[in-house]
């Protein structure tokens, strides 16, 4: 960041004493300003809650709270500081340095175009992105106990996560680790168990409140947690980390974007050699056929847990690597799809679940949401389309599946499949069907009771084609397995 010398300044302030004018060199750090006065006096104002007021070509009226001096005066007040430059570029790049050093924009406007008396308003990444009426919503709703209860009693979650902790205390004795989106705490309280040095456990909501009563309750882990609260976007943290954990998933992995924190955090706070308590995340895919739903509705996403016989074909899945996936690849996930159907059958749509790593040095453990393997508040997804999809045993399934991200905290699904041509001279031919779905994950359906453990007819003008999938064929069964045995055990989840 480029520094300002010879800036004329005069400090306005009510409060103001002695000195009412001087000349400084303005300097930049992360979410400061510092002014360095010829007598090799420096003072440091937070850029977070600052405005800038635009006076005229050259001068510019700076308003913050008092300097940081270490104490809390519950009688300071604002300060206010009017700065004059040489030349209109230095007043305009000055602007410009502001919004980069705190990481935000100017509100609607091209750096070097405000008008006099406009205000700069701090904006953080995640304001620019999420829309405040969502965000306030998402704060709300997990700022309560009852929805923090609700994940904490997941035993499947909360029990991966304590064995991938404990069974990797090699990476947490005496190491920093800063805790994403802390909730009540319990992920900081795992980790200050298996001997962490010292626990920032980062909440924006309300619960920060109850995570630090739940801390100062264990009196031998306090003291090595520290609270705080703000957004991982715009709170600045003393010392670097050497582990992240989180739990960042949502629906379909990544509703609620909170991945994407994930990932700043990431970039803001953890050493170059540090861990990411999970490193990976995978989406899980396979077509599917369940005559109840697509009657019970259609071209809607779906949340329920459903019997892993009925998908028509073995999943294929995407990864998302979090320790060096950018943000952006976040913003617009692109995955093409390609099955062979096991059974002839009608396929209704795209069954979606997800897993995650958490790659320790001493235990590798996976977290999974499959169908078939114990629920989680997850539950699964299924994309249901407009018009089913006919398919014969071994016919070939193509399309895309599109998550595109809003500023409601969810994603746009853009879903295509189509059937190709089958039988002799299918090399030669090209799409028999396509069916497609524009589905918002924001807005499911929420079916969580279990469904029917059997399928009927197909088609009530061809009786005799039954669903033969009641039996997972042999290609679908190896593929669910491997995710089920790598469940954490119930036996495993003693907290």
């Amino acid at each position: 960041m480029a520094e300002f010398a010879g800036v004329s300044v005069s400090d306005i302030s009510a409060s103001a004493s002695g000195q009412q004018h001087f000349v400084a060199a303005a300097c930049f750090d992360p979410g400061q300003l510092r002014l360095r006065l010829p007598d090799s006096v420096e003072i440091r104002f937070d850029l977070k809650t600052a405005q800038v007021l635009r006076l005229s070509a050259v001068a510019l009226l700076f308003v913050t709270g008092e300097s940081k001096s270490g104490n809390e005066d519950k009688n300071s007040f604002s300060r206010a500081l009017k700065f004059e430059f040489g030349t209109e570029n230095e007043s305009r790049d000055f602007c410009s340095a502001v919004e980069k050093c705190r990481h935000g924009k100017i509100n609607g406007t091209s750096e070097g175009s405000l008008e006099n008396g406009t205000v700069i308003v701090h904006k953080s990444k995640f304001d620019d992105k999420i829309e405040p009426t969502s965000a306030k919503m998402y704060f709300h709703y997990y700022g309560q106990l009852l929805h923090q209860q609700n994940m904490l009693q997941d035993y499947v979650r909360t029990g991966t996560y304590y064995a991938a902790v404990v069974e990797n205390r090699i990476d947490f004795n005496g190491r920093v680790v800063v805790d994403v989106g802390a909730g009540s705490g319990i992920l900081s309280l795992f980790a200050a168990q298996a001997g962490a040095k010292h626990v920032y456990a980062v909440e924006a909501s309300e619960m920060a409140e109850y995570a630090r009563k739940l801390i100062d309750g264990n009196p031998s882990l306090r003291e090595r947690i520290t609270v705080v609260k703000g957004k991982v976007e715009e709170i600045d943290l003393p010392e670097k980390a050497d582990i992240l954990i989180s739990e960042p998933m949502g629906t379909l992995l990544v509703n609620e974007r909170m991945l994407e924190s994930y990932v700043i955090a990431r970039d803001r706070f953890l050493a170059s050699n540090g861990k990411m308590f999970p490193s990976i995340g995978r989406i899980h895919m396979a077509p599917f056929s369940d005559e109840y739903l697509y009657v019970e509705i259609a071209n809607k996403p779906v949340v329920d847990a459903f019997d892993p016989r009925l998908l028509v074909s073995p999943p294929t899945f995407h990864t998302l690597n979090f320790t060096n996936m950018k943000e952006e690849e976040l913003y617009e996930i692109d995955i093409p799809l390609n099955y062979t159907a096991t059974v002839g059958t009608r396929v209704h749509g795209l069954a979606c679940w997800f897993d995650v790593l958490f790659d320790g040095s001493s235990v590798q453990r996976w977290l999974s949401t499959a169908p078939g393997s114990p629920t989680t508040h997850w539950y699964q997804l299924r994309c249901v389309l407009s018009q089913p999809l006919y398919v014969m045993a071994g016919q070939e399934i193509t399309g895309r599946l599109l998550l595109v991200a809003h500023s409601a905290q969810s994603y746009t699904i853009y879903l295509t499949m189509s059937v190709k041509m089958w039988g002799p001279g299918a090399e030669q031919g090209g799409i028999l069907q396509t069916s497609t779905g524009k589905l918002d994950l924001k807005e499911p359906y929420y079916r969580l009771s279990q469904p029917q453990p059997y399928a009927w007819a197909q088609d009530q003008q061809q009786p005799q084609q039954q669903i033969s999938s009641l039996d997972l064929s042999p290609q679908i069964q190896d593929a669910v397995d491997p995710a089920l045995m790598q469940q954490s055990s119930p036996n495993s989840t003693a907290l």
